[in-house]
């Protein structure tokens, strides 16, 4: 359903491309994690996606939507695309919502020049029971100062569902939620995507989250995927040293009292850019041949070491 090929993207003033020869594949009915430490370049390829990368940035490669390139759509389908073919669930339902519009207005705004503004508030009340919140009929009627975070997330996942998307793109969907919360929200995204057969892109740092929801994972780091593979597979047995550094630093219950292993070193900077690979100036394992040439995706990870 959505492919995604060799794609690289260059923002203005910066050395390096921010996202480097990216390749991944999202099917129906499937969920997808990308994870990674911030500023690794996650949700940039989401925005990728909906065609909406900072102006002056130069893309290379293909974004394919059921076919569809995305990178050479006019402003017409991209519009169509948001609203039909992928939409997103931002991180802080907060900041999606202007607080001075109806939860109801907010809602319709991408169906009501179709359906109509009596069916669009039916179709408003319908996805708000869709995503659990117990009284639709008067949620439509509130402002977001009146809902919690729980529920404001509930309403920004209704948003999305609202033009029957065929991929979701979830950025961080449950950073700003409470643990309790944060379980609740990854049922419903359970549940709706086994009921209505889409395809979702989970951006997560949080490592157990992705464990919970991905039917498979790809590890980013300054731009490039390191790792891909099956979620079960790569979390028992992962090959890439990031991948390794990401589980150890995971804090575990069994583990109260002590500190996790920190990966040492910083990601580098968009406008510096590391010779061959790029996770090596905070390997433990580095060889002279890590710096000589950039490792490729070779049988789902992209490391010299992983190759002798």
């Amino acid at each position: 359903m959505l492919e995604i090929d060799d794609l690289s993207v260059r923002l203005p003033h910066t050395a390096r491309p921010a996202i480097d020869d990216v390749s991944l594949t999202v099917a129906e009915n499937e969920t997808v994690g990308l994870v990674g430490e911030s500023g690794s370049g996650k949700s940039l390829t989401a925005r990728a996606v909906l065609g909406l990368l900072p102006k002056g940035s130069r893309t290379s490669g293909e974004i394919r939507m059921d076919g569809a390139d995305v990178l050479s759509m006019s402003p017409a389908g991209l519009r169509r695309h948001r609203a039909h073919s992928a939409a997103m669930i931002y991180q802080d339902p907060r900041a999606a919502i202007s607080p001075f519009r109806r939860i109801g207005d907010f809602l319709t705004e991408i169906i009501r020049e179709e359906l109509g503004a009596k069916a669009a508030r039916a179709r408003a009340v319908e996805l708000l029971g869709m995503v659990g919140l117990p009284e639709p009929e008067r949620h439509v009627r509130q402002y977001p100062h009146e809902l919690s975070g729980g529920m404001l997330q509930r309403v920004v996942i209704a948003a999305a569902l609202a033009g029957e998307p065929r991929l979701m793109l979830a950025d961080e969907p449950t950073t700003a939620l409470d643990v309790t919360t944060q379980a609740e929200i990854v049922r419903l995204l359970r549940d709706l995507r086994a009921r209505t057969r889409t395809g979702m892109l989970f951006i997560t740092h949080d490592l157990e989250l992705a464990s919970m929801i991905c039917d498979r994972v790809y590890v980013m780091y300054a731009g490039r995927i390191m790792e891909t593979g099956p979620t079960r597979r790569l979390f028992a047995r992962p090959r890439h040293p990031y991948t390794s550094g990401l589980l150890a630093a995971t804090p575990r219950v069994s583990d109260l009292g002590t500190l996790p292993p920190a990966i040492p070193g910083r990601p580098p900077d968009l406008l510096s850019a590391p010779p061959g690979c790029r996770f090596a100036p905070r390997c433990e394992h580095v060889m002279d041949s890590c710096t000589a040439a950039v490792p490729p995706l070779v049988d789902g990870v992209a490391c010299v070491k992983a190759e002798l």
